[in-house]
């Protein structure tokens, strides 16, 4: 199928596959340059570390973010248990050890459902959120811890899809605000020997999957067809 872009006029809704190490305004920043984007935003950040659909607005479009950063969100990932890190995933390096060949997969199955519903969740020191207009994670770049104020957010689905201890793979469906790494933070004291998120792949957000998204290679090879305001591209498989 032929697709139709009209990104400055009329504004696109774009749906891009964020790749592994980039953060989501590398992907924002280099759409725009690609396409020669005049206004461009996207509706829910990634960490650098996970991978998947990541929503971007262009032109007029970009009034609809506000609306689509409330849609839930579906994941797949894996946490490890028996160590912790600053930023509960391994951007930073392993600061703690602890025992976990204790821990049956029956019940890492039965601590992980307990969350499942609505909840507060302190938001992490290495995030975006912010205090004082500043990012938390540049305060713990600096080794500072700043007083956070739990949110309140609601895990509408989550299960293990397989346990091969240390290693838990699970499905999650959750509301804007969540973080993950968090909640995996929060399933390893729940279970005493501590987690961290190994691996995060964002598979849905609301009505589109990251199955229809683009890659960024499928994006740069489009470019080379492009040649006007209103852009007739055919994506590649």
């Amino acid at each position: 199928m032929t697709q139709s872009w009209d990104f400055n006029v009329l504004g696109e809704v774009l749906q891009v596959d964020k790749p592994q190490a980039w953060t989501s305004f590398d992907v924002v920043r280099k759409v725009r340059n690609l396409f020669h984007i005049r206004k461009i935003g996207h509706a829910g950040t990634l960490d650098p570390l996970a991978t998947g659909l990541l929503v971007l607005c262009t032109g007029p479009k970009t009034k609809l973010i506000t609306t689509y950063v409330g849609y839930d969100k579906e994941y797949i990932g894996t946490f490890r248990l028996g160590i912790r890190t600053a930023s509960f995933d391994m951007e930073t390096p392993v600061e703690e050890e602890r025992p976990w060949s204790h821990i049956s997969s029956a019940v890492v199955e039965e601590a992980v459902k307990a969350f499942l519903g609505p909840q507060d969740q302190m938001p992490p020191m290495y995030s975006a959120a912010k205090y004082k207009g500043r990012a938390l994670y540049k305060y713990a770049r600096q080794g500072k811890s700043i007083e956070r104020v739990p949110r309140q957010v609601d895990i509408s689905a989550i299960e293990t899809t397989q346990v091969s201890l240390p290693d838990v793979h699970f499905r999650l469906v959750c509301s804007k605000g969540t973080y993950v790494r968090s909640l995996v933070h929060d399933i390893g004291e729940r279970l005493g020997c501590g987690a961290t998120l190994t691996s995060l792949r964002r598979t849905r957000v609301g009505p589109w999957s990251v199955g229809d998204a683009w890659t960024m290679e499928q994006l740069e090879e489009a470019r080379q067809l492009l040649h006007a305001e209103t852009y007739e591209v055919r994506p590649t498989s």
